[in-house]
């Protein structure tokens, strides 16, 4: 009797066994289809991982989970003690461990781009910490996780933020180091059709120009006989070729065009992560944007949140975009770079996106079947845009432009305070400057400056005075009001008006460009001479 109650036991056992390993396969099925179906995914799911990486979460497994809360209360104690180096390797190996964790790598990002970096007095210092917070999204989290919009989004903030914006005493700083980098792969004007067209990596290179080809025999005769050696070259070199390798293919200009595009296309897709195609994607679609500052990144950052979200779209990239934009319409064009001082860097609009700008509001607040959409805030920015506009291409002397926002703005908002285009302007002009940020009255001045440039060339003297007088005293009332305060302070009028002088010089045509060095010479005559009489009382 004692034996069989054993063996009934034993077999009562052995199905309740079988009735939970039953059950728990069930369960397990049933996760692993709502993981499929909903595109779900748990930390031992990684893709685009390193061999490294991708071997310690195998081996150790659930365990990873420990050292990592083990790394993180590390992280903390070494922030206290402000032990930052070490901090930053360890928001590495934490995001390493946890590479499916976007939270994780957004937190740890943000507090090495905004709580160290300022704790640093010396801007040199200020800018490795945002540029650790930038490349730990960038070049790591993004990598792991190539469908989750909330790091893209982040990381253009930062462009767009930290960067971009004035907030930061530093912000001079950190805009002169990224245009150098950018000038650096680039050079000051990019032909982005060529680049975009170029092979897209080392393997389409060396199949586009494979061994024993007319390319490789003039490379070869320069110094240059392997892709590695051609490469390592170039990294000297960039934003042009070789000296050895460029007097070899003087003889085709066509080729050594092609062959340096390729190459400052690589070093840009390797350094930054940016794709010469959807840069000019972008350029086509919103106007020729400059990529040597901030708010342009900021836009392809966010863009690409929303090609890689899974719903293919998402609002806080949305709303990413569109600030950008407007940003890059105000002061997205970089007129001089100083990379020994920083200080006289000097941003202007890109007036040429502000049709773009205004249609990338417009399409937000549809919805695919063109009907409005629910986010109005939308619409809301958009007529703040509107009446941006006006002023800014006023002040630059785009007055139609200006007249015809004018008249859209009433169309959209109803009748205005002002009704006439100049009498709305002065107003703005008055409000905006008492209310200002630097940018802002920055551009307002500049752009008064380049009026009165541009009035004395076409030979209007009184309008040239009038608009020199306005800028002058916009600049007094602003440095009076706000310039206390050493981030608001613009530079010395002499060096605004200096720098807008060089940009005419630049873009105007050879006839308007002589005449303006006409005038300039005669200013500098009179000067001299009322200052030659005055000594001589």
């Amino acid at each position: 009797m004692n034996r069989f109650r054993k063996v009934l036991l034993l077999l009562l056992l052995i199905g309740i066994s079988f009735g939970v390993l039953s059950g728990v396969r069930a369960v397990s099925r049933a996760m692993d289809r709502e993981i499929r179906d909903g595109h779900l995914r748990f930390t031992g799911q990684i893709r685009n991982a390193p061999p490294l990486v991708a071997f310690t979460t195998v081996a150790l497994g659930s365990f990873r989970g420990l050292v990592a809360d083990l790394l993180w209360l590390r992280t903390s104690s070494l922030q206290e003690k402000r032990n930052y180096f070490e901090m930053a390797q360890l928001a590495r190996w934490i995001t390493d461990l946890q590479p499916s964790f976007a939270g994780a790598a957004a937190f740890l990002a943000w507090n090495m781009a905004y709580n160290i970096s300022v704790t640093c007095s010396d801007f040199e210092e200020r800018w490795r910490w945002v540029n650790e917070g930038i490349r730990l999204l960038r070049d790591q989290a993004i990598p792991y996780n190539p469908e989750e919009p909330r790091l893209y989004r982040e990381l253009s903030y930062f462009f767009q933020h930290k960067l971009g914006n004035v907030m930061d005493d530093a912000n001079l700083y950190y805009k002169n180091k990224l245009g150098a980098q950018m000038m650096g792969i680039f050079g000051s004007s990019p032909d982005w059709s060529s680049m975009a067209a170029a092979p897209p990596d080392e393997k389409a290179f060396l199949e586009t120009y494979p061994a024993g080809c007319r390319f490789w025999r003039l490379a070869s005769a320069a110094g240059y006989p392997d892709y590695p050696a051609l490469w390592a070259g170039f990294r000297q070199s960039a934003p042009e070729l070789p000296e050895k390798l460029a007097q070899a293919l003087a003889a085709d200009p066509e080729l050594s065009k092609k062959i340096r595009d390729y190459l400052r296309s690589e070093l840009l897709r390797q350094q930054f992560r940016l794709d010469p195609r959807l840069i000019l994607a972008l350029n086509e679609k919103y106007g020729a944007l400059d990529w040597r500052v901030p708010e342009s990144q900021a836009i392809y950052w966010a863009t690409e949140g929303i090609r890689h979200s899974r719903s293919k779209v998402n609002l806080d990239c949305d709303r990413a975009i569109t600030q950008a934009l407007q940003d890059s319409f105000r002061y997205g064009r970089l007129l001089a770079l100083d990379t020994k001082e920083f200080n006289s860097i000097q941003v202007v609009p890109n007036l040429g996106i502000v049709d773009a700008v205004y249609q990338a509001y417009l399409d937000k607040e549809m919805d695919n079947g063109g009907r409005e959409h629910r986010y109005s805030t939308f619409r809301s920015a958009r007529i703040v845009f509107v009446k941006e506009a006006i002023s800014i291409l006023y002040n630059y002397g785009q007055f139609k432009k200006a007249e015809e926002y004018f008249k859209l703005l009433i169309k959209e908002d109803g009748p205005q305070a002002q009704n006439n285009l100049e009498d709305f302007v002065m107003e703005q002009w008055a409000e905006t400057i008492r209310n200002s940020e630097v940018r802002t009255a920055n551009e307002i001045i500049s752009g008064l400056i380049f009026r009165s440039i541009n009035f004395a060339v076409y030979g209007d003297t009184d309008a040239a005075l009038a608009s020199e007088r306005m800028a002058r005293y916009l600049y007094r009332t602003y440095m009076k009001e706000s310039g206390a305060q050493k981030r608001m302070r613009l530079l010395p009028y002499p060096i605004m008006k200096q720098n807008v002088l060089n940009a005419c010089m630049k873009t105007y045509p050879p006839a308007m460009a002589e005449l303006l060095k006409t005038k300039i010479a005669a200013e500098l005559g009179e000067a001299a001479s009322e200052k030659q009489q005055k000594e001589t009382k």
